[in-house]
Parts: C-alpha cells; structure tokens; sequence
C-alpha cells in the first residue's frame, strides 16, 4: 500500500510498504481522511507527542474509512461499514486502566505514534477501537471524531456552569470547536482571543459573544469592561506567552485549562501568589478518554460546526508540503485525502 513514513525529524516520504497480515480481533480499514494534528507537526519536527516516537511510523491519527477485512472473532463491524477509529488502545490491567485513568495506561498503544497509523490507504486496529458512524455523517467529518473526542475532555475538566464567561485564546480549529463546546455547555459569554482578523470574523459566525485582537488591544481593558470576571480561560496555542497570560487574564476562581501542547523543554515564570489571590485552578487534558461515542455523537446531531474549519484538502502524494509549508499551519484544518 502507499503510505506517508516518519523516519525521523524532518523526514516524512511517501512510499509503498507491506500491508501485514490481521489478527483474529483486528479490523482492516480503507482510510477515506486522516487529518493533521499539531502532534504530527510536534512529532514531524523531533518532539515528540502523547506518546515516544520510534521511526520509521507511520503516522496519522484522526481517520475515517470503510471496513476492507475483519479477523475470525470480530463481531461488532462487518466488510463495508463507515467507521472512524479511536487511536489509543489500553491494556485493562495495569494500575491506572483500573483505576479509572485508562489514559494513563502504562502500556498504552498509540495507532499513529507507537505503530502505523492513518496517513496510509489501510490502517490496522483492534476491534474495540473501530466505531460506526451513521450515513448522515461525511468522511470527512468522521475524520474530526478524535479531535473532538480530545476537545470533550478538554471542555469536561473546565467544569464550565451555565451563565460562565469563557476566553479561548486561540482561534485555530481546536481554539473554534472548544469555544462552541463552551457555549453548548451553558456559557452565557464565550470571548476569543485571537490576533488574525478573519479567524476573529470566523469565531464571531461560530457563536463567539466577543473577540479580542490581542496585539493591538488591551486584552484586561477589554475584558474587564465586558465581563464581572472569567470564569474559565482555554489556551488552544501552546505557546508559553499566551500560556502565561491566560494566568493573567483568568479572573476569581477560575479555571485555566492548558489544552494547547508547548514544546517540551519550554517553560514560563508563574507567581504562586497570582493563584493563591485569585484561587486558580490550572489543569491541563491528556488524550481523550471515555469520550469517543460521545464526539460521534455530537457530530451527528450537527451541534459543532466543522465545514468552515477545514480549509485545505491534500492529497497523500503532497502530504509533505503541509508539514514543511508554514502557510497552511497559518489557515485552518488540513486534511489528508487518501482514496
């Protein structure tokens, strides 16, 4: 089959490779969309993701496709069915697996970054991972279920109240799909922050209430005539300055949830005393676990729009490009198409 393969930073090259034989519980799936995550930039540079990296991987994990083959003892998936895949494959019997912190899985099996993920025409899983979705629901939006899925927990550990009023900082896809998942939570006031003008024009269609252009305003002047107080900040960039200032902008009692992935070996100065007089409360969300049939969910009764937040659609002989080109990482989703 063709595949794109990681061999290491900087190098991603489409080539044929073997397509292995399936287990007795495993599901062969004819990749439709795989879409580009900012951990395959992370990993495509060296820095890895979720999990360690071992070249050459294949990688990709946010795909949909149709079922090509089954294994013997596959029961819940048959040949032809619309599916989407949920990369992370848990062991049930270590400490955190039965410990209700399945994320955690000390021998955790990341299809995409651990073995051969969806950047391929065939991608290999374990039953358990493979979900139906229904006819309504287009390939290419069940290729957004794992970003979802991973926005879900995201937006689960913000414990956002109905009447709250939430910042994102950030208005990439992620920042645009958790600001909606904040109003369908029960915001009553969703702000972004967000320096491009027509991501600003975008969020505000979306539901935004208020968006700020953090390089040409005062991001506390504004938000303090706006609202009593910010009940909860999401960081949707990774970048250790906004990440600083969403200890800026939260106000009393707030939660800040650091949802966008920095580079490992960057850190930013914070001041105890910043928590301790407002009683912050900073988390962070790790994958996507207990999430995933409700992200299907989701997509299905149209409660988050996704066609305006997928701006490119590249083929996989040209996959390269997206992650050496810095002008598709300044628009919105890329998503890969393979057949």
């Amino acid at each position: 089959m063709k595949a794109a393969v990681y061999h290491g930073p900087g190098g991603l090259r489409v080539e044929e490779v073997p397509v292995r034989e399936l287990k007795d519980n495993e599901v062969k799936i004819q990749v439709k969309y795989c879409g580009i995550c900012g951990t395959d930039i992370h990993i495509f540079h060296g820095d890895g993701g979720c999990c360690d990296v071992t070249p050459p991987l294949v990688p990709g994990h946010e795909f949909s496709g149709v079922v090509a083959e089954v294994g013997s003892k596959v029961k819940t998936v048959k040949v032809g069915d619309r599916v989407t895949g949920d990369p992370n494959d848990m062991c049930g019997e270590c400490y955190f697996c039965k410990s209700g912190m399945q994320h955690f899985c000390k021998n955790n099996i990341g299809v995409g970054t651990t073995v051969d993920g969806g950047f391929a025409e065939y991608v290999i899983m374990r039953e358990k991972q493979v979900y139906k979705v229904s006819d309504d629901l287009s390939f290419i939006e069940a290729a957004m279920t794992e970003p979802i899925s991973c926005c879900l927990h995201g937006i689960d550990l913000c414990n956002i109240k109905a009447g709250d009023t939430v910042l994102v900082i950030g208005g990439g896809p992620i920042g645009m799909i958790m600001m909606q998942l904040a109003k369908n939570a029960g915001a009553s006031k969703v702000i972004m922050s967000e320096p491009v003008e027509e991501k600003r024009e975008q969020a505000l269609k979306l539901g935004a209430t208020k968006t700020i252009d953090p390089l040409h305003e005062d991001v506390e002047a504004v938000l303090a005539e706006y609202c009593e107080n910010v009940n909860v900040v999401i960081e949707c960039v990774g970048n250790v300055h906004t990440q600083a200032d969403a200890v800026r902008f939260a106000g009393k009692g707030a939660t800040i949830m650091y949802f966008g992935l920095a580079a490992p070996e960057e850190s930013f100065p914070i001041r105890p005393d910043d928590i301790f007089k407002k009683e912050l409360h900073i988390t962070s969300s790790y994958i996507n676990p207990y999430s995933f049939e409700r992200a299907i969910q989701i997509l299905e009764s149209g409660t988050v729009e996704l066609e305006s937040l997928i701006t490119n659609v590249v083929p996989l002989d040209d996959i390269a490009d997206v992650f050496t080109k810095p002008e598709y990482r300044r628009t919105g989703k890329v998503m890969i198409q393979i057949s």
